[in-house]
């Protein structure tokens, strides 16, 4: 039998290891938290209500397919997987299923993705409650309209105002490579917008991201969306 000194020892270097470990834990938890190291046990990212406007100069009937280096999971209208949308388009936007006959305001599709995304290592540090200024000032600088950005921040902002800082990053290639669009007629012009956000406890020091203005000239194809990461 084990003598008491020995127990005593071997109790004293079990509760050191559990110390350990608990510790180990709670500053992996912190280091999470602030976006420091990537959530080791986050396997899937929802990329978030990717939503299309169209905008030709006439009335023009337009092909969008979609490319998705992922699992689509939903799409808005029905989305036909030999053919994509087909719709007519109309300048202000408005767009007609040519199969169906009913009236859309923007195509829609939603996905998740496997792929490990990082850590952004540029962006902006913004308060949760400085959520709606900050989208605002930032989208409306890219290229939405009001209505465009109105609509993104009405979807995001349940999902950021809460926590205390998110890190936000938009996408370019990043993005855009994992979702190819390819549309018919060409357009003259079009805009990606991609957020991706990562929710922090405290801020951190990034260098800020340069962002560019996006100018519209005829046929012009806007999509914005975001995961959160």
């Amino acid at each position: 039998m084990l003598n008491s000194k020995f127990k005593k020892a071997l109790f004293r270097i079990i509760i050191a290891i559990l110390i350990l470990m608990i510790s180990v834990a709670i500053v992996g938890a912190v280091l999470v938290a602030r976006g420091i190291i990537p959530n080791p046990f986050k396997s899937e990212v929802l990329f978030g209500k990717p939503v299309i406007y169209l905008y030709p100069t006439h009335t023009e009937q337009v092909s969008v397919t979609l490319t998705y280096a992922g699992t689509v999971n939903t799409v808005y209208p029905a989305y036909n997987q030999k053919n994509g949308w087909n719709i007519n388009a109309e300048p202000n936007g408005d767009l007609t299923d040519i199969t169906t006959g009913q009236t859309y305001s923007y195509l829609f599709w939603e996905g998740t993705s496997t792929d490990k995304i990082l850590t952004p290592t540029e962006g902006f540090v913004v308060k949760g409650s400085d959520t709606v200024n900050f989208l605002r000032e930032k989208l409306s600088y890219l290229g939405l309209t009001p209505k465009e950005y109105n609509d993104m921040i009405v979807y995001w902002l349940p999902k950021m105002q809460q926590n205390n800082y998110n890190l936000i990053y938009f996408a370019g290639t990043d993005y855009t490579e994992k979702a190819k669009l390819a549309i018919e007629p060409k357009p003259d012009s079009l805009l990606r917008v991609f957020m991706m956000f990562k929710p922090l406890s405290t801020p951190i020091n990034v260098p800020e991201q340069k962002l560019n203005r996006f100018e519209r000239k005829g046929f012009t194809v806007v999509e914005w969306g975001g995961a959160q990461i």
